[in-house]
């Protein structure tokens, strides 16, 4: 039997990770459009090597606090931590979104795609809203708010509304498990060797008669 200390300090830590999401979100998102401007500070270094130090320490920063994001909303795969916090009721969805845009760094060129840095933007821009809108909307305002509010809050709360919070919970859960399996797929095409030229052109050529 779980003791109640246990778990009143299991709640605080989800409690604080959910808290922590919004500044990971918000830095997440001012990461990913600070890129034009630091790319005008690149311009101004003398060395090509400070350059190149400066954008690869930005792109590190950039795709990790994305990451902390992810790997922070793996208490919304939870259906007990979904039911019993009172948590943004699409952090889950949020966590797609991030993963998603994890996933097309690691699937096309980035920064160097037009299109897959607009995906991104897309996609990151989507999460932050998900999680922002609800945290704030929901989560801050059950705590703070008149009745009338409260209750229109209620909605945006993972607890207050367990079935739809456990359906987005199922549904994220499957969601991040097809972009998992595709990235797996993509990694062991990657790491296959590629077929030698002598030997490709052995299988083309037909068989000897006997």
């Amino acid at each position: 039997m779980e003791s109640p200390a246990f778990g009143a300090a299991e709640q605080f830590i989800e409690g604080t990770i959910a808290a922590a999401l919004v500044a990971l979100w918000l830095l997440a998102v001012a990461l990913h459009l600070a890129r034009p401007y630091m790319l005008a500070l690149t311009r101004k270094f003398t060395l090509r090597l400070g350059a190149d130090l400066w954008w690869t320490i930005y792109v590190g920063m950039r795709d990790i606090f994305l990451l902390q994001v992810f790997l922070g909303s793996f208490i919304f795969f939870y259906p007990d931590v979904v039911k019993n916090n009172d948590l943004p009721i699409t952090g889950g969805l949020a966590a797609v979104c991030a993963f998603a845009a994890l996933l097309l760094k690691l699937m096309t060129r980035a920064d160097a795609d037009a299109r897959s840095f607009y995906a991104q933007t897309f996609f990151i821009a989507l999460g932050a809203s998900l999680y922002l809108g609800a945290y704030l909307l929901g989560s801050q305002v059950t705590t703070v708010g008149s009745s009338t509010s409260n209750q229109l809050a209620s909605i945006l709360v993972s607890s207050q509304n367990q079935t739809i919070a456990l359906a987005l919970c199922y549904l994220s859960a499957l969601l991040v498990g097809i972009m998992s399996l595709a990235a797996v797929v993509y990694n062991l095409r990657l790491a296959s060797p590629a077929p030698r030229k002598a030997d490709a052109g052995a299988a083309s050529q037909p068989a000897a008669k006997s």
